[in-house]
């Protein structure tokens, strides 16, 4: 298993045999044990007829199974695509028949494992380690290809700078591990420290909250929804939490301040995407925050900010930004074109607009594929929502462009109040009409219970209607 990343989690196992690897409601695992499960996994699959280099899509939910699963494809040789167990049957088929894999295992009625085999693609070299889909919010879903070096550069910077887990942690992995933040910062990299998992099935606070206060979790990995719904269910610390972790989608400054005045932790808030797992970060031993910035480039990472020509910016201007990462995708599986869109030697087009300040911190700006025109001006939504989130009474704030008669595009916002909270639509509109400039600010607010998101807490812009 040279350069496969099954073997350096075998490798902790054959360090520390007896340590703790996954805890559960109700159970608990081994190093020694896992590597056992996941060596007899991925002699099952050869059992099966699944050969080295062909492709398996797991559809389990969080647990065991899900580990050993994946784990065990890693160490047979194959490319293992984790799928979100809430994807809909018509959503799932659709990415079954792009990934073409030799089998499905999948949960059954009763929690029992059942395996589809299917005919698949023949092997393939080199073989990627992972195939992760988009959540497909702006099209269908497409399936990136990591390597097992990208996947063990992810974690090494996820265990290291960002995270500084030890073996003595134990990272809390309620997040979707079929996504990348839950599948890297809340498995993968405590694994590769040799630190303990404690599996969650399903985000539910007040579950949560008893797995942080019972099994000890120093580290919580989620995105920005679970910090706010855990403070909203009365969460105010336990004895050995010592870190927060955000990712999936932006963390607003007033829930990272809202959560250290309550449970005296700190949140680590970064940068990513499927493709490119988390470059950008601020670090679990640098105290710095700045509410405008996402972090600076993990060791190994190097960003750019050009203009649309391509040409580099001068510092401190507004750009696309572009990324070029050791953990970077291969490419899209079975589409060269739009991997030849987003890779260009070597450098990964994010599609955001970003500046770089002169201490290499980076601040996002706004989606360039999210612009907004309206009467040949450019609106980008980021900038209007995070005015919006500065209303007391605004919980949650999302903004897109709606077809206009006479701009061609307008500015429309969506709104979530907080509990108990009351405003209108003209005294938010009023609110950024003072804060940002008139081609700006939202003509039309619409309230809404919650945002649609994704798995992974991405707002869904598709659904807003």
């Amino acid at each position: 298993m040279s350069g496969n990343f099954a073997a350096l989690v075998d490798a902790v196992a054959g360090r520390r045999p007896r340590h703790v690897a996954l805890r559960w409601d109700g159970g608990t695992m081994t190093y020694g044990d896992l590597a056992a499960r996941v060596a007899g996994f991925a002699e099952h699959l050869a059992a099966r007829g699944v050969r080295p280099g062909q492709r398996v899509a797991i559809s389990i939910p969080n647990g065991l199974d899900f580990v050993v699963a994946l784990l065990g494809g890693l160490a047979a040789g194959v490319t293992v695509a984790p799928l979100d167990v809430l994807l809909k049957d018509d959503e799932r088929d659709a990415i079954v028949a792009d990934l073409d894999p030799a089998l499905v295992v999948e949960a059954g009625i009763g929690g029992d494992l059942m395996e589809r085999m299917l005919p698949g693609a023949g092997p393939a070299a080199p073989v990627p380690a992972l195939a992760l889909y988009t959540s497909g919010s702006t099209g269908r879903p497409k399936g990136s290809l990591l390597s097992h070096a990208a996947l063990a550069f992810a974690n090494r910077s996820w265990a290291g700078p960002v995270m500084g887990l030890c073996e003595d942690d134990v990272v809390l992995a309620a997040l979707p591990l079929a996504h990348s933040f839950g599948l890297n910062g809340a498995l993968l990299a405590p694994l590769l420290t040799g630190a303990t998992v404690r599996l969650v099935e399903r985000f539910v606070p007040e579950t949560v909250v008893r797995a942080v206060e019972t099994d000890d979790v120093t580290v919580l990995p989620a995105v920005a929804t679970m910090f706010r719904r855990l403070l909203d269910a009365g969460f105010a610390g336990a004895a050995r939490l010592r870190l927060g972790v955000s990712g999936a989608a932006p963390c607003p400054w007033d829930l990272v301040e809202a959560w250290r005045a309550r449970t005296g932790v700190r949140i680590v808030r970064g940068y990513g995407m499927t493709e490119l797992f988390r470059p950008l970060s601020y670090l679990a031993g640098d105290p710095t925050d700045d509410p405008e910035c996402v972090g600076r480039p993990v060791p190994g990472v190097e960003v750019r900010v050009v203009d649309d020509g391509g040409l580099a910016v001068a510092p401190g201007e507004e750009g696309e930004l572009l990324i070029r990462t050791p953990a970077a995708m291969d490419g899209y599986l079975g589409n060269a074109e739009e991997t030849a869109a987003v890779l260009v030697d070597g450098w990964f087009r994010t599609g955001d607009l970003a500046r770089v300040r002169a201490d290499g911190y980076v601040a996002i700006v706004g989606r360039k594929r999210e612009r907004i025109k309206r009467g040949g001006f450019s609106v980008f939504p980021a900038e209007v929502e995070a005015v919006l989130l500065t209303h007391p009474a605004v919980a949650e704030a999302a903004v897109a462009g709606v077809p206009d008669a006479t701009l061609g595009e307008d500015v429309a916002a969506w709104v979530a109040l907080k509990a108990g909270a009351v405003a209108d639509a003209d005294e938010l509109i009023a609110w950024c009409r003072e804060r940002v400039a008139a081609f700006k600010y939202p003509r039309r607010v619409r309230f809404v219970d919650t945002l649609p998101r994704s798995a992974t807490g991405k707002v869904l812009k598709a659904r807003l209607s």
